[in-house]
């Protein structure tokens, strides 16, 4: 079920209706309306998929609860061994299997003797590598001493499968959300009005910008080799907005969408395509993922404290592993390695100062240039994309459906002169002004582009793939 579908927009309401006019006064009961709707929401792609994240929720809050007990080392140790094993066995197995096998068979053609193993057909569970940090984060805060277990089961099963987030994020620590379900929430008109608003900047980002770029996009990647390198690079210029509009959307209308429940999600994403570090665009980037990264994976094998050499080598196994998380894919891996090293050439080598436009150029450049590994299917794709815009192959720039072209145009500037008020003048946002006339023409301004200028094919989000 997706957010920007009709099956969506029957289920919302009926859940909020009874969420707040039936079990209004009763957070257990409406704890479990959540998790039946979270479940229902989930179930709705495949109902297999129930197995999984009841048989994750089942693993954590067990291990959770006797990781808190246990006394001895030992015993709390393989406790952790045992979440994270299995967490990260389904991960492997769902979405990495048959990438291992193809890369065995690759490694085995070279030296002149192919396997004969054939790829198995694995269903990736929508929203896996989602609720699988998310799960992983609880039992390992649980190790380090920084957090109690729950001892609702409710309340953790609809922290692991609350639907506003849990099929591609912001991915939730446990110490944020999880003491969310059990406070009494609080139904006021100011906190509808805020989701209702940034659910609508969410779907306007999704429908108007993302799916509308996203036509040209594809059409583009259909006969890479025929188009001139300057439709190539409009095409990657386009994409780095399409992914950024499409999951900073999604991530809106989730947070949005929680809201209407009384819940708080953490922010996403803060305007990425100002920075004018790497650091900082990492700071503005699925900040929820990065964070995580950050804090289980790059400081506990050992950060920044062992020397300027040893830290570069963690922050490239960081984002190694940050690509990897992405797909099962070579050019997910690249993608990630590349900005591994940009972060390192940044922080360690080239150290001199520049004018901030001369940064913003630089980094939203580089950033375009390993989001050519990201969006093509193969790393052979990539470099053809490369080498025929650097080499200037080809003349003319491809519109496609001009109509199509001019629309996406439209929404991207709309897009920019958001962010930038955002950025530089917050306190001329359109949708907060201060007078309701503002706002309200806003509001109105808003839908209708949505529903004149929206893409309403059921299009996923990308970042469902993941």
């Amino acid at each position: 079920m997706l957010f920007n579908s009709i099956e969506f927009a029957f289920f919302l309401p009926i859940v909020f209706f009874i969420y707040w006019l039936v079990l209004k006064n009763t957070v257990k009961g409406q704890n479990i309306w959540l998790l039946i709707a979270s479940y229902f929401f989930y179930g709705w792609w495949d109902w297999r998929f129930l197995f999984l994240i009841l048989f994750s929720s089942i693993v954590d809050y067990t291990i959770g609860l006797n990781l808190h007990k246990a006394t001895k080392v030992s015993q709390r140790k393989l406790l952790l061994f045992l979440s994270v094993f299995i967490n990260i066995g389904f991960l492997c197995y769902f979405k990495y299997f048959n990438f291992f096998l193809d890369s065995l068979n690759d490694a085995f053609t070279l030296l002149g003797k192919p396997l004969e193993a054939s790829r198995l057909s694995i269903i990736l569970p929508v929203g896996i590598s989602f609720y699988t940090f998310q799960t992983l984060s609880y039992t390992i805060d649980i190790y380090k001493r920084k957090l109690e277990p729950t001892k609702d089961i409710v309340a953790f099963f609809t922290f692991v499968s609350f639907f506003p987030q849990l099929v591609a994020g912001p991915i939730e620590r446990a110490s944020h959300l999880l003491p969310q379900f059990s406070r009494k929430r609080k139904f006021s008109y100011d906190m509808i009005s805020q989701g209702g608003k940034l659910m609508l900047w969410g779907l306007f980002m999704k429908v108007v910008v993302a799916d509308r770029l996203a036509i040209y996009v594809d059409d583009v990647y259909m006969l890479l080799e025929r188009h001139s390198w300057l439709t190539l690079f409009t095409a990657h210029a386009f994409f780095a907005f399409q992914i950024y509009c499409d999951f900073a959307g999604y991530s809106l209308i989730a947070i949005g969408c929680a809201k209407l429940f009384d819940f708080h999600l953490m922010d996403n994403f803060r305007r990425p395509y100002f920075a004018t570090s790497f650091k900082s665009f990492w700071s503005r980037w699925h900040i929820s993922l990065s964070t995580w990264f950050k804090d289980y994976v790059y400081i506990p094998i050992g950060g920044n404290r062992q020397g300027d050499f040893r830290a570069g080598i963690n922050l490239m196994i960081t984002f190694i592993i940050s690509g990897f998380w992405h797909g099962a894919n070579w050019t997910y891996i690249i993608w990630g390695a590349l900005h591994g090293f940009y972060q390192i050439m940044e922080k360690y080598v080239l150290k001199f100062k520049l004018p901030k436009a001369i940064n913003w150029l630089i980094v939203f450049g580089l950033t375009c240039l390993a989001w050519v590994f990201f969006r093509a299917p193969s790393v052979s794709d990539a470099m053809t994309v490369l080498q025929r815009i650097v080499t200037f192959q080809g003349t003319g720039l491809y519109f496609g459906d001009k109509g199509i072209f001019l629309f996406g145009v439209m929404g991207l500037f709309i897009l920019l002169l958001h962010d930038y008020i955002m950025e530089f003048k917050p306190n001329y946002q359109f949708l907060y002004h201060r007078s309701p006339i503002v706002r309200y023409a806003a509001i109105v301004i808003l839908m209708m582009f949505i529903t004149t200028f929206g893409v309403f094919d059921n299009s996923q989000f990308i970042y469902f793939q993941f």
